[in-house]
């Protein structure tokens, strides 16, 4: 059976209670259960791509504004955030039509795309034209900055209006949960 999709996106603000309570569902399941509130809350405040077949939605992801440092150069950065695709819907280009849409809005908006990639996610994020970030990474804390060791090799970056040096210094602002 051929379905139909449609792509939705919308900010935060345009989202009903419904909508959120389907996308947070969405999170739990394609996450496999390991997507906290933390998580949920670093998805909130931007723009959304929501994948519809019909009533059900069957992928999603938010692009978030962030500060970056780079090399010490502050750049207002698109955090790619929430991408998944409903489990029974994978494997179908679904993924990549979400990281489409988000992607436009990075590059019409930020300097650059940044995300933390999970094992499963990477080779979609690659295949896109995202690069792994080889250099250090940390976090500007409220005590100053901190290293962030365990999150070297899952970052990757679409550089959009600057030149970058992979193997130099990213620090990311601070946020509670996971800071990449």
């Amino acid at each position: 059976m051929d379905h139909v999709t449609q792509l939705r996106t919308a900010h935060t603000a345009d989202l009903d209670t419904a909508t959120r309570a389907t996308i947070r569902d969405l999170m739990t399941t394609g996450f496999d259960g390991d997507f906290s509130d933390e998580d949920w809350n670093h998805a909130l405040g931007g723009m959304h791509a929501l994948l519809w077949d019909g009533q059900d939605l069957i992928a999603h992801g938010a692009v978030v504004q962030r500060r970056m440092l780079v090399e010490g150069r502050p750049l207002r950065a698109g955090h790619v955030e929430a991408v998944a695709v409903r489990p029974d819907r994978r494997r179908q280009g679904h993924g990549g039509t979400v990281m489409a849409e988000l992607e436009r809005i990075v590059r019409g908006a930020y300097d650059l795309g940044v995300l933390g990639a999970s094992d499963d996610g990477a080779a979609l994020y690659r295949s896109r034209g995202w690069q792994l970030w080889e250099g250090p990474s940390s976090v500007v804390t409220p005590d100053g900055l901190a290293r962030t060791e365990d999150d070297d090799g899952n970052i990757y970056v679409l550089p959009v209006a600057v030149q970058l040096d992979l193997s130099g210094a990213i620090a990311c602002d601070w946020r509670d949960g996971d800071v990449w």
